[in-house]
């Protein structure tokens, strides 16, 4: 049984506490609690001693420096043949497969390039299945009959050979080899970096399989450019291909580096598992929009001018809703490229965090009680003729075909819902869904008044009333098709998929995330349904049907259809919680029992179908999501456990010793009725005494559970009690250990607080 760890003599003092597990130590009369917060004071005198200050300086206007580290095509130019520069050409405006035949002088171009640059090593970039970014460095030096020189060639451009069983791989890896292959994606720019050329690649096994997150989003962009040039095709046979365009909102935490290093949990975990709040964080109201802190400014001025540099253009800067928290946004651009430069976007403010003394947080839910942090994306389709297929016209056509792809898309997000959702859910972004501050963890779209009452129109084949007109221009489409009209609602912070105007923001994706996951999901769900949507039209046409009246009979079958997943209400209610359910949308609730729908016929099929993966490779990613989140999970628990053995215990047991002193020397004075002068002293010691034994005794209880779980050997069972047992016994230890700290002196208290990180 637990015990309290009271040094204590006095037995008339016991029995008055009333508690029978009491260690007596006898000959202790003096405590010591000087170092028991040393660590914490180190940490903020240091803090109080940082300075604001610029390491990353730029003489001139951005535009004089921008991109000067990317190696984009017009530089190409000056460093290869036409023939090398037009085969990297069609690989990059239209994905031709490059010629290896050229690949020796491309490279030769791109060493030539890096070593201006002051390059002296090379680096295939991958994104491996673990949300970061890999990197194994390369020197050009080489060394023949006794000479250095420098070399790069098309084989080491084209390919390299990672460590494999270094990243998860979720039983693809079927040899006893480790190797595994990265190969240049022409597609996304290389640049210099730290000395270092760096080449943006794809990562698959031994024997071929994706176990990245870029292999499979170029093929669902593959797959969504035949399936939407199709349907565009039906408005503008000139329409030859489609690209996803992506822009992608970063929000984060910054903690001062002293402070951080202060925490074990933010160290380990990326969040703390314990802290009570702060007296004052955000109920206020008063850090969204306000004033940036010079030292945070200074720290976003120079990771903008690093950023600007490798070509990432960011337009945005501001605070966010909680303390210490911001907000940086790029221009939106082509997919594959937007991913890879929020990456090495999130790799750059770490950089440039240390020569601030700073540190950034992206874990979702980094601190309780104030709002966790997202990553937004902001999602369209521009066809190869610069049109975007997400914004209404001016013209009936245009319109018709905006109509087209809306319905499409909210079909897809109808149909596959919870896979969607699904796709966004981690450990870490559970803290946060659900939750008043973020997107519910059930899908639905936003719409608008204007467009909702369009579609609402469609569906009863109803003209659109005059009210909703306004005074805005209308435009009207055919066969007495109601008005499109530009929309003029509030947009719905509580929607994770909302319409805004020309383009969908999926705002569910968390922020410490690689956006890949849920883009290739997003676009392999949209293709399948214009797909549907083509197919469903060419019926009609074959039926004698006018192609301008099957495609509006399909748009209207799409809507009704998917009429379930529109909702312009407040997504935090209970009452949508309780109508999204009769609705029959699945809200992800745990995120393990989420997991199953990878194995859900519907979703193999899918993405087997459209080429973007195989079966085995879904059933690896459903691995991989099991493990992650079971180790994850776990190094929480140790951390939560080793935080209340180590820090948390033996701050409280300190000052309980102190307070029997005190308690010892009143008694001393007053004699028996010592009781009347000490009833606070005591009654703090009988809530120090019980929540000592809670949190030792449901440690220990953790730790069980830990074991139980520990002796499943299948991923999936493993994860579903992680996910139950141990992060609700971590809860219940969490409540105690934070009760401690607002019981124990704050001069004793070891770790920095929440005021203290938070409003450094």
């Amino acid at each position: 049984m637990p015990l309290s760890f009271w040094a204590c003599k006095d037995s008339e003092i016991s029995r008055k506490l009333s508690m029978d597990f009491i260690i007596f130590v006898p000959n202790l009369t003096k405590y010591s609690f000087i170092g028991m917060a040393t660590f914490r004071q180190r940490a903020l005198d240091e803090a109080s001693m940082h300075e604001t200050g610029r390491f990353f300086v730029e003489e001139g206007p951005v535009s004089k420096y921008f991109g000067q580290n990317v190696l984009d095509l017009d530089k190409m130019r000056g460093y290869m043949s036409q023939q090398a520069y037009e085969a990297v050409l069609a690989s990059v405006k239209f994905g031709a497969k490059l010629d290896r035949g050229v690949s020796n002088e491309i490279a030769s171009g791109m060493k030539a390039w890096a070593m201006e640059m002051g390059a002296t090593h090379y680096t295939h970039l991958f994104h491996p299945l673990t949300d970061s970014t890999a990197e194994k460095h390369e020197a050009f030096i080489s060394f023949k009959d006794g000479k250095a020189f420098e070399k790069f060639n098309g084989s080491a451009l084209v390919q390299q050979e990672p460590d494999a069983s270094s990243f998860p791989n979720g039983g693809l890896r079927n040899t006893f080899e480790a190797r595994g292959y990265s190969a240049w994606d022409p597609s996304s720019p290389v640049f210099v970096m730290d000395g270092t050329l760096c080449i943006p690649s794809v990562f698959v096994s031994y024997t071929g399989e994706a176990l990245d997150t870029k292999v499979p989003n170029l093929k669902s962009m593959h797959a969504l450019s035949e399936a939407a040039s199709s349907v565009a095709a039906l408005f503008d046979e000139n329409v030859k291909s489609v690209k996803v365009n992506l822009g992608i909102e970063q929000e984060y935490f910054l903690v001062d580096e002293s402070l951080y290093n202060a925490r074990p949990d933010l160290v380990l975990t990326g969040r703390t598992v314990i802290g009570h709040t702060s007296a004052k964080d955000q109920q206020l109201e008063d850090h969204y929009f306000g004033a940036i802190p010079s030292r945070v400014r200074a720290f976003m001025k120079d990771f903008e001018t690093e950023a600007y540099k490798l070509g990432i253009l960011l337009q945005t800067r501001h605070n966010e809703v909680a303390p210490n928290q911001f907000e940086c946004a790029p221009v939106f651009c082509e997919a594959t490229k937007a991913i890879d430069q929020n990456m090495m976007l999130m790799i750059i403010m770490q950089k440039v965090a240390e020569k601030h003394r700073l540190k950034v947080i992206f874990h979702e839910k980094p601190f309780d009680g104030v709002n966790g942090s997202g990553k937004h994306c902001n999602w369209s389709l521009t066809t190869d003729t610069g049109v975007n297929l997400l914004s209404p016209g001016k013209t009936p056509t245009k319109n018709l075909q905006f109509l087209s792809f809306y319905a499409s898309v909210l079909r897809a997000v109808h149909k596959h819902h919870y896979l969607l959702m699904t796709s966004v859910a981690s450990l870490s972004n559970s803290y946060r869904l659900g939750g008043n501050e973020a997107p519910p963890a059930v899908m639905s779209v936003f719409s608008g008044s204007t467009l909702y009452s369009v579609f609402q129109a469609i569906m009863n084949m109803k003209d659109i009333k005059e009210s909703v007109a306004s005074s805005q221009e209308s435009i009207k489409i055919v066969n007495s098709i109601p008005e499109i009209f530009p929309d003029n609602t509030d947009r719905n912070r509580t929607s994770p998929f909302a319409f805004t105007g020309n383009r969908f923001e999926f705002r569910a994706v968390g922020s410490s995330q690689n956006v890949a996951s849920a883009v290739y999901v997003l676009n392999s769900i949209v293709a399948e349904s214009l797909n549907e949507f083509k197919a469903y039209v060419d019926a009609l046409e074959l039926a004698g049907e006018v192609r301008s009246s099957a495609v509006m009979a399909v748009v209207r079958r799409f809507i009704t259809e998917s009429r379930d997943i529109m909702f312009e209400g407040n997504g935090y209610s209970k009452e949508w919680e309780i109508e999204s359910e009769a609705r029959g949308l699945k809200a992800v609730k745990n995120v393990t029992e989420a997991y199953e729908v990878y194995h859900e016929p519907q979703t193999v099929e899918l993405f087997d179908r459209l080429g973007v993966l195989a079966p085995n490779e879904v059933e690896a990613r459903f691995e991989i999501l099991n493990e992650t989140y079971v180790k994850k999970l776990q190094i929480e628990a140790r951390i939560l456990g080793d935080m209340c053995l180590n820090h948390v215990i033996p701050a409280a047991v300190k000052y309980q010793n102190i307070l029997i002193e005190n308690v010892k020397g009143i008694k001393d004075i007053f004699g028996d009725s010592f009781m009347e002068y000490c009833a606070s002293e005591v009654e703090t010691l009988k809530k120090i005494s019980l929540y000592i034994n809670g949190v030792s005794a449901d440690v220990e209880s953790l730790v069980e559970a830990r074991k139980k779980a520990n002796r499943i050997d299948d991923i999936a069972e493993r994860a579903k009690v992680y996910s139950h047992e141990v992060k609700d016994m971590m809860e219940k230890v969490r409540l105690s250990a934070d009760n401690l700290e607002m019981l124990i002196d704050d001069e004793m208290w070891p770790l920095p607080k929440y005021r203290e990180l938070l409003f450094f």
